[in-house]
């Protein structure tokens, strides 16, 4: 069966309209009322924040990208009708040579009206409000939006200083598809407190339900991330009992990850973005003089083979190398026992590479099969956590939707099945919130 953004009974495909919109973006008619009914645009997570959140089909959360040059092209456009939030595309055939004939400055989102006539309905999607946390101060005074912020229906928070990769002396060195350095004290705190995330979570938690609180860090001179982390994991967990994941860079000692899983860090995740060499220490030369690729994966194998974190993620963006480096970095990644994660590269505002153009989704589809393709293969424990639901990537179990088989490995899919309610209710009887 082909895979496409239809159905064969004319429904919408959710997981090829989630991969479709990363790399094509969305354009806001003027029917729209974002102001009112959206959460807030935050442009954090080194710049992937930087769209719109929105749900398709069953709860497929995505944060779909319109304020970036290229979204100019797209032909989806985002449309209220009622009370209701519909995705249309333009008739004509897609051209992806058209960026050439862009300007690639501006900032959007991109508005106008769309001209039904010339378009076709996609599906109905629903748009997360705002929490009303966002809005709410800690203790200490400081909005907790700039704390924290969900991206799907997991909070995401930003800790330490800001990358040495962009600083502190301005030097060169960060990595070409990333804007931290621009968010934080901008979109970010920089000087949070202990008691300012606590209290973030808290809220967050209360009204958002969250089960799982992702924290992650830059490069810092001296590599030691469990001196930099320990207080307030710690604090976390030891408050809230919610899931707790780390994203940092290789720790100078690979013991300190022991530590972290004592302390009950649930998941571990390691960024390298590419897996060939030369293009790893051009992309991201900060990175590669710091660390190097090959302790990335050093960390990777160590974290999933010898300390056994619940999940240890290596991730990758897809669209910096070719197809086949993609699939490459992913047989790796499964082949040593860690789950990729795999980002669609968004040329993001500011960033070095804010000029290139997206990925093509046709290039796209094969990756993300070849994703689902090897976990599903390899046994891994995917979509197990509770309401863990990750709008800046395509989770693996959502990527079933882009085979041409969605039905195969049915043991496995009821064995994944099972451990997601084991989990579930073990998370249930623990946390303390």
């Amino acid at each position: 069966m082909e895979v496409g953004l239809f159905q064969p009974d004319g429904r919408a495909n959710p997981a090829y309209l989630k991969l479709d919109l990363y790399c094509k973006g969305l354009r806001i008619d003027e029917s729209c009322a974002l102001g009112d009914d959206a959460r807030q645009i935050i442009r954090n997570r080194a710049g992937l924040g930087s769209g719109l959140e929105v749900v398709i089909g069953e709860e497929m959360y995505t944060n779909i990208p319109v304020v970036e040059w290229w979204v100019q092209n797209s032909p989806y456009w985002l449309v209220k009708v009622g009370d209701d939030y519909q995705v249309w595309r333009d008739k004509k055939p897609f051209d992806y040579d058209a960026y050439d004939n862009l300007k690639p400055v501006g900032k959007g989102p991109w508005l106008g009206k769309l001209d039904r006539a010339n378009a076709e309905y996609v599906d109905t999607v629903r748009i997360p409000e705002e929490p009303k946390w966002y809005k709410q101060r800690t203790s200490s005074g400081k909005l907790m939006q700039r704390i924290g912020c969900l991206q799907g229906t997991y909070l995401g928070i930003y800790w330490g200083p800001r990358c040495q990769n962009w600083g502190p002396n301005g030097e060169n060195e960060y990595c070409k598809f990333c804007t931290e350095g621009q968010n934080l004290g901008s979109q970010e705190e920089v000087e949070k407190s202990i008691e300012d995330v606590v209290e973030t979570v808290l809220a967050a938690r209360k009204e958002s339900r969250i089960t799982f609180v992702h924290i992650n860090t830059g490069f810092i001179d001296s590599n030691d991330y469990w001196g930099l982390f320990e207080p307030v994991m710690r604090a976390v967990k030891e408050r809230t009992g919610l899931l707790l994941g780390l994203q940092a860079p290789p720790d100078a000692d690979f013991e300190n990850y022991r530590k972290f899983k004592a302390l009950g860090v649930n998941n571990v995740s390691l960024c390298f973005e590419v897996i060939d060499e030369e293009l790893f220490k051009e992309i991201g030369p900060g990175k590669a003089r710091r660390s190097g690729l090959q302790r990335y994966l050093d960390a990777i194998d160590f974290n999933a083979n010898d300390v056994g974190f619940d999940t240890v993620n290596g991730e990758i963006i897809a669209g910096l190398e070719p197809v086949e480096s993609s699939m490459r970095a992913i047989d790796w990644i499964v082949d040593h026992g860690a789950i990729p994660t795999v980002c669609v590269f968004r040329p993001v505002i500011g960033a070095a590479y804010g000029k290139r153009k997206p990925p093509r989704v046709e290039d796209m589809v094969p990756v993300f099969q070849h994703f689902y393709r090897r976990c599903m293969e390899k046994g891994l424990p995917i979509g197990i956590a509770p309401n863990v639901k990750v709008s800046l990537i395509m989770l693996p179990e959502e990527c079933r939707g882009l085979m041409p088989n969605p039905s195969a490995w049915p043991l496995t899919r009821a064995k994944l099945w099972l451990m997601k309610t084991m989990f579930g209710a073990w998370f249930n009887a623990r946390v303390k919130v």
